[in-house]
This record gives structure tokens, sequence and C-alpha cells, in this order.
């Protein structure tokens, strides 16, 4: 409540209705003098902050100690004494990936060395690529040279080396055809007949990689950086994409829950991502901190915080749909495995996007 004075006038300033209190009974504004004092907006902001805190820290401590507990108040409407799921899940997210792309991101993560030597692995599928490029096009000497380089073992192959057979290509093969670059590939696809010409996402998808070719043919580590970087900073659109297809994952694996609407399910999936996120946050620490101190036991604390999310989830499940161990237990393998393919299908789906990008 504003500690400013009450208006005289009985005309709510934000919707016009006649106020029979100190609040409008219409939009519930309060019926107050609207210019206040430079110390009434400092201690209405001191009031929002700490109450924001109290409700914010009441919430984690439920959140922590007492799985499945906030999802059940919340769909019993008892809603007043705990901060909203949804503003806590925009706050929790928003600390973990600033703190994530701030200090536990490796920027290296994923990163080519040109300069280094190929490895053995890398060798023999290399020299079986040339093989058989060498077999549809015996007469190419681009291919030839590029196999008396790798059988030479007087000399180390380094990934530069690769780079530079690449960097002569002319042509791609897709399927039975082949082409020298983008713009041919698009006059040729100009003056093919409708029935022969590709389609609309095959189209796109070669004229991408015509595209990447030519951009990237002398320096595939910037494509793969470009690449990281896009895919890393899409996280948190892959994550706020992800939480209603889990809801809805549980609303099919308790289908025979007519008392619980999708949305309730949904409320669950945000308290499990707000613990995730928080759980995520102090395993990065412990790896951090294992990085600069060494202790070897913290990677066995690692594990075991990090093992805990899955208790953590069974124990949710068991509170909040009040099952027996059985088949809450047949329940969550199964959510966990629907919930990986989920993710894996998003991220090929984001991987994907981002390459568009580069």
């Amino acid at each position: 409540m504003s500690h400013t004075p009450q208006r005289k006038e009985k005309d709510c300033l934000n919707c016009g209705t006649i106020v029979q209190g100190k609040y409008c009974q219409n939009c519930g504004q309060e019926n107050i003098v609207p210019h206040e004092t430079f110390w009434h907006m400092v201690k209405h902001f001191l009031y929002d902050i700490t109450h924001f805190d109290s409700k914010f820290f009441d919430s984690m401590k439920y959140l922590l100690l007492r799985p499945g507990f906030l999802p059940q108040e919340y769909i019993k409407g008892r809603r007043a004494s705990y901060l909203n799921p949804v503003k806590k899940y925009v706050f929790t997210s928003a600390i973990f990936f600033l703190l994530f792309f701030s200090f536990f991101l490796k920027k290296d993560t994923i990163s080519i060395n040109v300069s280094g030597p190929v490895s053995s692995d890398d060798k023999v599928l290399i020299k079986k690529f040339v093989e058989d490029e060498l077999a549809k096009d015996t007469g190419n000497m681009k291919w030839k040279d590029a196999l008396i380089r790798i059988n030479d073992t007087a000399t180390v192959l380094k990934y530069s080396d690769v780079a530079s057979f690449w960097s002569k290509t002319t042509t791609m093969r897709f399927g039975n055809k082949i082409y020298r670059g983008l713009a041919h590939y698009d006059s040729v696809q100009k003056i093919l007949p409708s029935k022969e010409k590709d389609g609309w996402l095959r189209r796109i998808g070669i004229r991408k990689i015509l595209q990447v070719n030519e951009k990237y043919k002398d320096d595939p580590r910037t494509a793969f950086n470009k690449l990281r970087d896009s895919v890393f900073h899409k996280l948190p659109y892959l994550l706020f994409v992800s939480l209603p297809l889990f809801a809805l994952i549980l609303k099919l694996l308790y289908f025979r829950h007519k008392d619980l609407y999708y949305v309730d399910h949904g409320i669950f999936s945000i308290y499990h991502y707000i613990f995730t996120f928080i759980l995520l946050l102090f395993v990065f620490a412990m790896d951090k901190l294992n990085n600069l101190v060494g202790w070897s036991f913290l990677e066995t604390v690692m594990g075991l915080v990090f093992l805990s999310g899955g208790f953590y989830l069974y124990k949710s499940m068991r509170k909040f749909y009040k099952q027996k161990r059985a088949k809450t237990i047949l329940k969550f393998l199964l959510l966990n495995i629907a919930g990986l393919v989920m993710m894996a299908f998003l991220f090929s789906l984001f991987v994907l996007f981002s390459v568009f990008e580069i």
C-alpha cells in the first residue's frame, strides 16, 4: 500500500469508475494523488524490491527442499505467498544464461586446429573419400595429387593440406548431378523442365551447402565457430520452445488424471525447469572451481549433484501426481526417454536454423 495522500475526487484516474473505497473496484488502482514526491518513489521502489526478494527466497526454499510442493500449491489456488512461477522462470533463466555465457561457456568448445597434423582415424576417412572421388573420375588430377599427398609417409599431413584439396574443388556432387557452384546450380535449375527441378526444400538445402562451400572452403574453422556461437545463443529459445512440449508429454503420460488440465502440467514443467537451471549453475560452478584448484573429489560431487536431478524429478512426480512408486518409476523412465527424443529433435532443428545463418 502506498503512503501517498488519497485523492478527494472519487473518479478513478485509470478507468473513470466512481471509487467506493481506497482502491477502484473495477481495475484495482489505488485512488491516490498522482504527483508523488521523490522520497515516496524511493520508498515504493524499496518496498517492491524487498517484497520480491521475500517471495523469491521463500519460494526457493520450498522449491529446493520440497519437490512437487510449489506446483501443487499453485493448482490449489494458494499463490499469493509465492512468487509467480512465470516470473521466477524469467528471472532464473536470465541469471542462468547471463552466468553461462559470461563465465561457464568455453569459447573453444568446437574448434579445428588447421595447422595441426591429421589424426590417424581422420586420415583413413579422408583417404577413403579421395579414393571414392577418384573412382568416379579416374582422370581427375586434383584427386590424384591429393592421394599422392595422403600416401606420402615422408611428410606430415596437416588439416591445412586437407583444406587445400577442397579449395581446389570446382564441383560438388548431389546424387547423379555435379555443379560447379551456386551460380551453375541456379542456371541448371532454371532451364530444367518443371518435373525435373528440385523441390523447394531440397533446393534450399543444396543452395546453402554450395554457398557455405564457396564462402568457407579455405577456412573451415571460421564456419564451425560461427555455427557454434549461433547454436549456443539459441539455447534460451530452444528451452523455451521445449517447455510446452515437455508439458504435453506429461499430459499424455497422465491422461487419466481428468482433474488436471494441460496448464497444470505446464506449471509443473516450469518449476522443474527452474530447478534444473539452479542445479546446472551449481554443477558449472563446481566444474569451474575444479579447473582452478584441481580437487579430484569435486568431480564426484558434480556427478552426485547431477544425478540428484533425476531423483528430484521422481520425487516431484510422486508428490504432484500422487501415484504409487511402480507407476511413477515407469512414467519417470518414459518421460526421460520422450524428453531426450524431443530435445534431440529440437536441437537438430535449431542447428539446421543456425546453418542458414552462417
